[in-house]
């Protein structure tokens, strides 16, 4: 049986609880009071001293102390629950948090984690894509899953119809790990046809939730399950969705989180394609063709082993990649910044820097800002 510590968890329940109060205001109070507890125990001139914390919030944490006992006999019974579930609850400060989900702006403080992570799962790729792939995005989805499976590289999705039930599916064939990222209650299976698989992902793999027990799947869920997923990767892969769908959101949160996006290009005819084939045009995903392209890029940061035997690829430049390439070092420009100093339109520089991402020797950060690799 799992020991949880009944009053941390409570306070933190109860913080959560209150409306205008979210992760990075909890951080403050915590930098600020030191544990929970004193929290509530606190008055209002020191409560509104916390950095982001107003006198409104001041006010309702105070009102909100005096339900301190009935959440705490909510939570018992949720976890009494959660035990019959084969299913556990983790706090942002439990050791088996997992640590690339740390790293984001907004992560979740509670986890609802039914299976075990693994050591793998720190490296992690998330696919993601449209809920009706074609005929060529299925088979995309497979090989990649199945590859980066085969290499020991945990695969991440949302375990909705299409993309992700094939990455998840794929991930397993090729017997490696996968993690299945919900917008429901972890009792709560959606799509319902997902049932057998979700079953096989407790036995190889973990699925994890921020909602409470009995979530239904309404629409507000989705974005910030999409955060998680992008959250807990080292990388997202959009493989096949319109411009509006989800797994669009999916790499925006990993482009805001300083995460890699790869994306395989599709037929400009489909409409599935418009997505990953905007990313590339835009320089906000690296146009990727087999899963070395991603080895080599993340160039296996945290499992240098991965990708030892993968070539660096030398290649010609020319005269404007040359003197872009002088520019640039291991602290990132902004577009501006490379204009100036390379003494190049802003359009001629981006064209050329585009091609040296593509080429594996220019990374672009967020705020269009670029670094040498």
């Amino acid at each position: 049986m799992i020991t949880y510590d009944l009053k941390n968890l409570s306070y933190l329940k109860l913080l959560l609880s209150i409306e205008g109060i979210g992760p990075q205001k909890i951080f403050s109070l915590l930098s600020s009071f030191k544990n929970f507890e004193k929290i509530f125990n606190a008055n209002y001139k020191e409560l509104s001293e916390v950095e982001g914390i107003s006198s409104i919030l001041s006010t309702r944490i105070l009102k909100a102390s005096h339900q301190a006992g009935i959440i705490e006999e909510n939570l018992v019974n949720e976890l009494e629950r959660l035990e019959k579930l084969n299913t556990r609850l983790i706090s942002y400060w439990d050791a088996g948090y997992p640590d690339l989900l740390k790293k984001i702006y907004y992560p979740p403080l509670i986890l609802y984690v039914k299976g075990e992570f693994d050591q793998q799962d720190s490296t992690s790729i998330a696919i993601v894509g449209t809920r009706n792939p074609s005929t060529y995005g299925k088979v995309i989805a497979e090989k990649f899953a199945q590859e980066l499976a085969e290499k020991r590289i945990s695969i991440v999705s949302g375990l909705a119809r299409g993309i992700d039930s094939i990455a998840h599916s794929n991930a397993m064939k090729a017997k490696g790990r996968t993690i299945a990222v919900i917008g429901t209650g972890i009792d709560v299976i959606y799509p319902p046809e997902n049932k057998k698989i979700t079953e096989e992902i407790f036995e190889k793999g973990v699925i994890i939730s921020e909602f409470e027990l009995g979530t239904k799947p309404d629409a507000q869920n989705f974005p910030r399950r999409n955060r998680i997923i992008s959250g807990i990767s080292l990388g997202t892969l959009v493989i096949e969705t319109k411009i509006s769908g989800g797994a669009m959101q999916t790499a925006a949160y990993a482009l805001d989180q300083n995460r890699e996006v790869f994306a395989v290009p599709g037929n400009i005819n489909v409409k599935q394609s418009e997505g990953p084939n905007a990313l590339i045009q835009k320089g906000e995903a690296k146009l990727v063709s087999c899963i070395e392209d991603i080895l080599y890029e993340l160039n296996l940061k945290l499992r240098p082993e991965i990708g030892k035997n993968i070539p660096q690829p030398s290649f010609e430049l020319n005269l404007f990649e040359e003197k872009i390439l002088s520019i640039l070092n291991t602290e990132a420009l902004q577009i501006d910044e490379i204009t100036n100093l390379s003494l190049m339109s802003t359009s001629d520089c981006l064209v050329n820097l585009l091609t040296l991402e593509f080429k594996g020797l220019v990374k672009q950060l967020p705020g269009k800002n670029f670094i040498r690799c």
